[in-house]
């Protein structure tokens, strides 16, 4: 059976609903009771309610689970206490994070994760399963290759919980990796020009996902992942650079998020079937050959609702490895492929 926790959420009701529509009967599962109950009536789907700061709750609240779709962030609160749960129960733990702190943390536990048998795989939505696989693609092209870069296009706008996560990383600048090992830099480190297919265009550093699990998935040592950006945007995310710590004290915090859950409510279906995201990627081995890549994909959120599923079933059909798992490890790079709407082409 699999538990999809946080199905109330924009993103998470996405999932409910593929679920579904791929056959599967899912418990929908989050702390608030009336709101994961009026989908589960909607769709017709038994679900439960429960929070996560009682380990007793959450274990009778997975009694039964083969598998959770963890989708209520930010995850950095929320990631722990579902993963110790899913330890307990010795069920499987999936979920759509993009928060790097999440990606180490689980990474950590891989050892514990393998003795009880129980796969841990975070990131299995728009961050990170097509870059991850881009990236993974990327590396079995130019094997021995040194260097790694990401960039994307589109996407879509985000969803409330999106923007919560998002505006509690406001203060935290950029990171990116050398040398195998993580290094923060400053908000918008960068800015390079990158084309998409049509025309170059300036993009700038973020702390996206990759820079976490790339190098678990490829080896590759030194990594730095772009985000397209209109010039207003720079100048904004370069401002934050003063103002960091001033974002990231508390009552800053509360009165940003108070305004992201009264003003920020997600794409509608008709904006979503109007975006697409663009991935591209290139690989440097020492001797200075090149390789790269150009991935589409639908929009974000579509694209997180039919790869979490997907990811899903696959760990409930079994034969996935146990332990923490990156997509590209998990199901290798073509993965992302077998994702409805997506392509890829090599440029060189």
């Amino acid at each position: 059976m699999l538990l999809v926790y946080g199905a109330n959420g924009y993103t998470g009701a996405l999932i409910a609903r593929r679920a579904l529509q791929q056959g599967l009967a899912p418990v929908l599962a989050g702390r608030d009771g009336a709101a994961v109950g009026r989908l589960a009536v909607a769709l017709g789907l038994p679900h439960r309610a429960f929070g996560l700061d009682d380990p007793g709750a959450l274990d009778a609240g997975l009694a039964g689970a083969r598998a959770v779709l963890h989708c209520a962030g930010p995850f950095s609160r929320t990631a722990r206490p579902m993963v110790e749960a899913c330890l307990r129960r010795g069920a499987h733990y999936l979920d759509i994070t993009g928060e790097g702190e999440v990606f180490e943390a689980l990474a950590g536990r891989d050892g514990e994760a393998r003795a009880r048998g129980v796969t841990l795989l975070p990131g299995a939505g728009f961050d990170v399963v097509p870059s991850d696989c881009l990236a993974a693609h990327l590396a079995a092209r130019l094997p021995g290759a040194v260097r790694l870069t990401l960039a994307f296009q589109g996407g879509g706008a985000p969803s409330r919980g999106t923007a919560l996560t998002m505006a509690e990383g406001l203060h935290r600048g950029g990171m990116i990796r050398r040398g195998g090992a993580l290094v923060a830099v400053p908000a918008a480190w960068k800015v390079r020009a990158f084309d998409f297919g049509n025309g170059p265009v300036r993009c700038l550093t973020i702390a996206w996902g990759d820079v976490w699990t790339a190098w678990h998935s490829t080896g590759i040592p030194d990594i730095e992942v772009y985000m397209a950006a209109p010039a207003g945007v720079r100048a904004v995310v370069r401002a934050s650079r003063l103002v960091g710590p001033l974002l990231g004290a508390p009552p800053v915090q509360r009165i940003i998020a108070a305004a992201v859950r009264r003003l920020v409510t997600g794409p509608t279906a008709v904006a979503r079937s109007r975006t697409q995201a663009v991935l591209h990627g290139e690989v440097e081995d020492p001797s200075g050959r090149r390789a790269a890549a150009r991935l589409t994909v639908v929009d974000g959120y579509t694209f997180t609702a039919r790869a979490a599923v997907a990811c899903a079933q696959r760990v409930l059909a079994g034969g996935v490895p146990t332990g923490f798992q990156t997509p590209s490890r998990a199901f290798g790079a073509d993965f992302v492929l077998s994702i409805e709407g997506s392509r890829r082409a090599d440029l060189g």
